[in-house]
């Protein structure tokens, strides 16, 4: 017979008790299993998606793009080749607008990349209030943008804030801290930092091909946390995609 049964559910000792019981229970439990997961290195899943489907619109990402597990990359996202999204970082495209993250581009540790409302249709410029990141673009950890531009071959310093409207030309170093604000233009081959973001310096060619030289750095380590998390590959996720279609296609006719 079940101990608990024994007891009368009326009492409050007894509810006392068993509540008691019920606890010490489930913390044994989960100490139980958090040994067994350091002795025997099991790997659990976890609930969160990397990427996630946003009002019909699917995230983008190549076969060597890496979305760390522990980042969100939701909605009208185009991710191109050797691109990354780094832990805990945020590519959210759910307000009608798409972001683009360029080819050998990343987005660093808890950074947010997202866009303005669904309601503004249009920048005061005419252009749309999409976020586009270049091709060679550092975007450092903590940063924010928001609906801006930043072209080809950009350092973007740790906690730097992009605002709606503004373009950052190529080959340009925001320096960590910065606040590009709304409609602001940071001209090609400079060096920025402050707020509101003002002209350091004039960027020598070596620091202009620094910018490169690191985020190819920064792919090749995105490599690394692919093949760990990731060990066959992830070709075979897109193959399966288009089997289905095609087998999809075949049934429809």
């Amino acid at each position: 017979k079940c101990l608990l049964h024994s007891f009368d559910p009326t009492s409050t000792a007894a509810s006392s008790t068993m509540s008691k019981g019920a606890f010490q229970l489930g913390r044994a439990l989960r100490e139980a299993g958090a040994h067994l997961k350091r002795a025997g290195e099991t790997e659990f899943f976890a609930r969160h998606r990397p990427t996630l489907n946003f009002n019909g619109a699917k995230p983008f990402a190549t076969n060597d793009t890496f979305v760390a597990p522990s980042a969100s990359v939701i909605g009208d996202v185009t991710n191109w080749d050797k691109s990354s999204i780094w832990y805990k970082a945020v590519v959210r495209a759910d307000q009608d607008h798409s972001i683009t993250i360029g080819f050998s581009s990343s987005v660093g540790e808890g950074s947010v990349v997202k866009t303005l409302s669904a309601t503004t249709t249009q920048l005061e410029t005419g252009l749309p209030p999409d976020t586009y990141v270049g091709h060679y673009v550092i975007v450092g950890s903590g940063c924010v943008l928001k609906s801006c531009r930043v072209d080809d071959f950009v350092l973007v310093g740790d906690k730097c804030t992009i605002l709606e409207g503004s373009i950052v030309s190529d080959h340009v170093i925001l320096e960590p801290g910065t606040v590009v604000h709304p409609y602001q233009h940071i001209p090609s081959g400079q060096r920025w930092g402050g707020n509101p973001a003002q002209k350091i310096a004039d960027l020598t060619m070596g620091e202009k091909e620094s910018i490169q030289e690191e985020a190819e750095k920064i792919h090749a380590t995105a490599l690394d946390h692919i093949l760990e998390f990731l060990p066959h590959g992830f070709t075979y996720v897109q193959l399966e995609e288009l089997e289905k279609k095609a087998a999809e296609a075949e049934a429809a006719k």
